[in-house]
């Protein structure tokens, strides 16, 4: 029988209920738009990336966008990895950090321009999952967890002996090119207006959030991004099927940690200074809630799970001392009852990742699409009873 004969017939026998539920759901969770909801809010996203940094020159606005874009990043890429191909890792910032320090070297140190420090960063990331993943994938479950969290230790001791490039544990400043072409981002002018570096840095964080979260969607829609999710949802079905799982799982481990490396190398262009203290456990630990918490496997999740988990703490900041139960400072004298600023973002993560795993495992992007379609709805049925009326 030719090869051509033998697609002709598996394309004429019928599809079970189960292979066809599962062609659906893999359908449904690589789609970047899976409801008008999300459709309209990603429009919503795409004006606010565009107008907010144009009309606003509020650091704490502009600051505050940059670092939820910039964890959208690294969070888009831990969802490849948690989210469609079922892995637990807790190391993305040891590969933040690989991306964070590679972007010193090139975009500050040798001055190279923009879309190369970001290109070395990504590479730099990627081939440090190339070489980890070999090592992780021999592992399940919780010993999955010890060694990812192994690697932030010893991402740690290369890096603070490292100080040639590093600064070690004081850390460095770092000032990084920021030229695109003829253009200066750092320092961008259209016609009679200047823009300050942050509104530049928010333009260029935001083209990349876009970037990498439809490169991801085009990965998935792929046979390697189906495979994923088989793995995922069935391991030996998938392997039955002749799904190469070594092979499928190192792509999910070199995209996730390429993405983290671009994360990390913007990390560094926002604060213009990096210490390897930075990228530890609390921030390993941050960006997992982030996936969770907005909707492991989901398209939509690590960005909107980046914008409620980076708000917090910024937000806490500045209302502390206007709400009865926030103070500013726990170590002054007499401050009272209240819940210090600094640790109350502690407590909402809690709380938030307890009532998503026990209510809604599905995350933050599912409650806001159940919200809108319902209101969608409720519209949709008062315009279809006043017509009728009428």
């Amino acid at each position: 029988m030719t090869i051509k004969t033998l697609h002709t017939v598996q394309r004429t026998v019928p599809a079970t209920p189960a292979a066809s539920g599962r062609q659906r759901t893999i359908k449904r969770e690589t789609a970047l738009f899976q409801s008008p909801v999300t459709r309209y809010g990603a429009v919503a996203l795409t004006f606010a990336a565009i107008v907010i940094p144009l009309i606003t020159n509020d650091p704490f606005v502009l600051a505050l966008g940059i670092t939820v874009g910039i964890f959208s990043i690294g969070a888009v890429g831990l969802n490849v990895l948690n989210g469609y191909s079922g892995q637990i890792s807790l190391a993305q910032p040891f590969f933040l950090a690989v991306g964070a320090f590679t972007a010193v070297g090139i975009g500050g140190v040798l001055q190279l321009p923009l879309p190369v420090w970001i290109l070395a960063s990504a590479v730099a990331g990627g081939l440090a999952g190339f070489v980890v993943a070999p090592f992780a994938l021999r592992l399940r479950g919780v010993y999955q967890i010890v060694l990812s969290l192994g690697l932030i230790y010893i991402g740690y001791y290369i890096f603070v002996n490292w100080k040639s490039l590093t600064g070690g544990n004081v850390g460095t400043r770092a000032s990084l090119n920021m030229h695109l072409g003829p253009i200066d981002l750092g320092a961008l002018s259209l016609g009679n207006m200047l823009y300050s570096y942050q509104q530049g840095l928010f333009m260029v964080v935001w083209v990349l959030v876009a970037a990498s979260m439809f490169l991801v969607h085009r990965i998935l829609k792929s046979s390697t991004g189906r495979s994923m999710v088989a793995l995922r949802d069935s391991d030996l079905a998938a392997r039955v099927a002749g799904v190469n799982s070594f092979r499928t799982l190192s792509s999910a481990f070199i995209i996730s940690s390429a993405l983290g490396g671009v994360a990390g190398a913007l990390y560094v262009t926002q604060l213009r200074y990096v210490s390897i203290e930075q990228f530890n456990l609390v921030m390993a630990l941050q960006f997992v809630i982030i996936v969770t918490v907005g909707g492991l496997g989901t398209a939509w999740g690590p960005v909107i799970g980046s914008l409620v988990i980076c708000s917090i703490p910024l937000l806490a900041g500045r209302v502390a001392g206007v709400l009865p139960f926030l103070k500013t400072d726990s170590a002054a004298p007499n401050s009272g009852f209240g819940i210090p600023a600094g640790q109350f973002s502690i407590l909402v993560y809690g709380l938030l990742l307890i009532l998503v795993l026990l209510f809604e495992p599905k995350g933050l992007v599912n409650i806001f699409s159940q919200l809108g379609t319902k209101i969608r709805d409720v519209v949709c049925g008062n315009r279809r009873r006043t017509t009728t009326t009428e």
